[in-house]
């Protein structure tokens, strides 16, 4: 450690380790979640709503970045979880649609609120997501000069990403097993 306290001058290779393990610690344990559920051919056992709690924090500790730097390792994360969760809700779609009986297809232009979150189609989620990223973009150009707005946007990102186990406890109690579940 230097006179500043940077690591990576006298240890470039542990700052260049640990910086790999922030980037893609976060997606890791969603690996085995995504084979299982590629390997069953079901959902049972995972609640999509963990996808939606981790799409939602990570796009707003993006906009957090706009107006307060971080480390960069950290802004890789959200854009390598963001795709993680995508991939695993694409993967949730194609099997729900192979094992769907129902005919009724729920759009998230319907703007139906018994059914957010529970759309039919992949497209349907990247809606959400675009407009999500859209209005918080615009949010952030207009406010991003305002302290108190992006500090708000960084403490709503992470209240988002510390209620994450409730999606999937919620799951698992109503299943009343954890079967499935990674």
């Amino acid at each position: 450690m230097d006179a500043d306290g940077d690591v990576g001058g006298d240890w470039p290779l542990l700052s260049w380790v640990s910086s790999f393990l922030m980037v893609f610690g976060g997606v890791v344990p969603y690996i085995p979640q995504y084979q299982e559920i590629r390997r069953s051919s079901s959902t049972d056992g995972f609640s999509t709503w963990v996808c939606l709690v981790l799409l939602v924090a990570n796009i707003l500790r993006i906009f957090f970045w706009f107006g307060k730097f971080f480390e960069f390792p950290l802004l890789l994360q959200s854009l390598l979880m963001i795709a993680a969760m995508l991939a695993i809700l694409r993967l949730c779609c194609s099997i729900q649609t192979a094992n769907r009986v129902s005919t009724k297809q729920r759009n998230f232009t319907d703007f139906q609120l018994a059914d957010f979150w529970n759309w039919s189609r992949f497209e349907d989620y990247l809606q959400f997501c675009l407009c999500l990223g859209v209005c918080g973009a615009l949010l952030t150009y207009l406010l991003i000069d305002a302290p108190i707005f992006v500090e708000g946007v960084g403490l709503l990102a992470l209240m988002t990403e510390a209620t994450l186990g409730l999606p999937q406890f919620l799951q698992n109690r109503r299943n009343q097993s954890t079967r499935g579940m990674r």
